[in-house]
């Protein structure tokens, strides 16, 4: 098939006349490139060469014109530069600006009308055609006056043209612009599906979410009543601890005043006790120590339990925010259920407006723009909804942080808690280490008092003085007083060993039942029971006589000593 030209001339006659101007009807395609270097030529039939035409005028065309559009224009031919009447035939020719030749013209050929027979008078036309002026009589050629009524129904035709043009034009505007927002629909309804969709996953997986903050939060819960069980048997062992501290301070502080007496009374025996009153001055600086210790732990019980307070108030808290969390939950269900609703609506919607487009353009129009309305609050609505997932998003982010601040919290409170035990562990061995010092003293004392009374034997003290040391020494420790009434009987030198077995009796059942206290775990009561017993009137029957010994004052102002 023929390639359609890119220019084509419109109406062209069989016979124009030299009298009258010539007019030359083209139409331009979208795939010619107008210039306005563009020209057309009247040519001679048989024509060689673009320089060989007989006259010409410039391609023009109309204001506004776009490049790359269809457009129809005339050009005209001045009478004066047509060719005269002859039977030769001549073709109009385009050319466009590099003297290509883009459309060439039937023949036509220029004759001059005849003169009476081609004569006519306007009357009978202007009957026709409705003029005021009848009586006008009017004779023209009738070549002339068909060459009027051609021009003016050429001129009609490329009005009604143009009308078609714009008609169709506007028929397939419309029809694009139609599509384009039916597509656009269709793409904003996708988008709006996906979105519901997305939607609907973060939701599901905001719920899963929800569910295992939950659950770490009943084991977070479980956790922390095991760790206030353990602080409440912590703040029960702290009790039962100070109350043995006290009882030490009582015992220290009758150990004192034992002390004092002890040192009135032995001051002569300054130089063979030495070591002993070193080892209690090392005994005082323990105990001190062990005091600063406890009160240290006892600081650090109470900003524990000032912990938990506070971690029970930040639970409390948490049950509170999951609360709110669960009702918004619900407020999400109910307006996604409402959107599906809308989306539901807005889908019957559409499908009425393709029908109302196909019958009537312009409601369909109206019909569009509140489609589009609807749509841009539907969208609003759905870009409010990822706006509160994302706050919602952000909101379990804070959880998670605040659950692993907590986490991280316990985790302190269980290094502090079991730092605890083991200081209390410490105090307690610490406090075992003190009672077995204790019980050294206590044997070393006895060691020195045996020491003496195997000097005072060695030397062989006289008789007078010996019923004295005797009624001293045998005294029990079940004795019901200090003071009881000895016998003034003289006994011989075995006599003098009574006081010894009964020491050495005595020492080694307080020593075995303090020793057992401490290599058994006992009841603090117990503990108690067994730190309170030289408080009894047998322990004073114990040491206190012996320290007050007036005989052992008499041997020490003797010059035999």
């Amino acid at each position: 098939m023929d390639k359609q030209p890119a220019v084509v001339f419109r109406n062209v006659g069989q016979l124009y006349f030299p009298q009258t101007r010539v007019e030359c009807h083209y139409s331009l395609t979208s795939e010619h490139g107008w210039s306005s270097s563009d020209w057309i030529g009247i040519f001679q039939m048989g024509w060689s060469s673009v320089k060989q035409y007989h006259t010409y005028t410039w391609a023009l065309v109309p204001e506004g014109y776009t490049e790359g559009t269809s457009v129809d224009h005339c050009a005209v031919f001045q009478a004066s530069y047509l060719p005269r009447p002859s039977a030769v035939e001549y073709q109009f020719v385009y050319v466009d600006k590099v003297g290509k030749v883009c459309a060439r013209s039937r023949p036509f050929t220029f004759c001059a009308p005849k003169p009476l027979e081609e004569l006519e008078t306007l009357k009978e036309e202007q009957d026709e055609e409705g003029g005021e002026e009848e009586e006008l009589m009017l004779v023209i050629p009738r070549a002339q006056l068909l060459q009027s009524r051609l021009e003016q129904s050429l001129k009609k035709q490329a009005g009604l043209q143009r009308a078609l043009d714009e008609a169709k034009k506007e028929v397939e505007t419309e029809k694009e612009t139609s599509k384009r927002a039916r597509l656009e629909w269709e793409t904003e309804k996708q988008a709006m599906k996906e979105e519901i969709t997305e939607l609907r996953d973060n939701l599901r997986q905001s719920c899963e979410m929800l569910k295992r903050l939950e659950e770490k939060h009943t084991d977070v819960k479980y956790s922390q009543e095991i760790q206030s069980s353990d602080l409440r048997k912590l703040v029960a062992e702290k009790g039962e601890n100070q109350q043995q501290v006290q009882d030490l301070r009582d015992e220290v502080k009758v150990l004192a005043d034992r002390e004092e007496q002890a040192n009135m009374e032995l001051q002569r025996l300054k130089e063979r006790v030495k070591k002993m009153s070193f080892q209690i001055k090392h005994d005082e600086e323990k105990r001190k120590s062990l005091q600063v210790e406890v009160e240290a732990s006892a600081a650090e019980l109470h900003s524990l339990q000032e912990q938990l307070e506070a971690s029970d108030h930040v639970a409390e808290g948490l049950r509170n925010e999951l609360r709110d969390l669960s009702t918004q939950r619900n407020h999400t269900h109910a307006e996604l259920h409402q959107v599906r609703l809308q989306v539901a609506q807005f889908t019957l919607q559409l499908s009425d407006q393709d029908l109302a487009l196909r019958e009537e353009r312009a409601t369909w129009a109206l019909e569009r723009e509140a489609y589009k309305h609807a749509a841009e609050i539907a969208k609003k609505k759905v870009q409010d909804l990822s706006c509160e997932l994302q706050r919602k998003e952000e909101w379990l982010q804070e959880e998670r942080t605040e659950r692993d601040n907590l986490e991280a919290e316990l985790g302190r409170e269980e290094v502090l808690l079991s730092d605890a035990k083991r200081e209390l562990q410490e105090l307690k061995a610490a406090l075992r280490k003190v009672q077995k010092l204790r019980e050294q003293e206590l044997l070393h004392k006895q060691d020195l008092v045996t020491c003496i009374r195997q000097l005072e034997v060695k030397l062989g003290i006289g008789e007078e003085a010996n019923p004295n040391i005797t009624e001293v020494k045998c005294i029990s420790p079940g004795s019901s007083s200090e003071k009881g009434d000895f016998a003034p009987s003289a006994r011989s030198a075995s006599s003098s060993s009574c006081p010894e077995e009964s020491s050495t009796s005595e020492i080694p059942a307080e020593t075995l039942s303090q020793s057992e206290g401490d290599e058994s775990p006992v009841d603090s009561q117990d503990e108690k029971s067994q730190l309170s017993k030289p408080q009894t009137g047998e322990a004073k029957q114990l040491i206190l006589p012996e320290l007050v010994n007036p005989v052992l004052s008499e041997l020490a102002d003797s010059p035999m000593w």
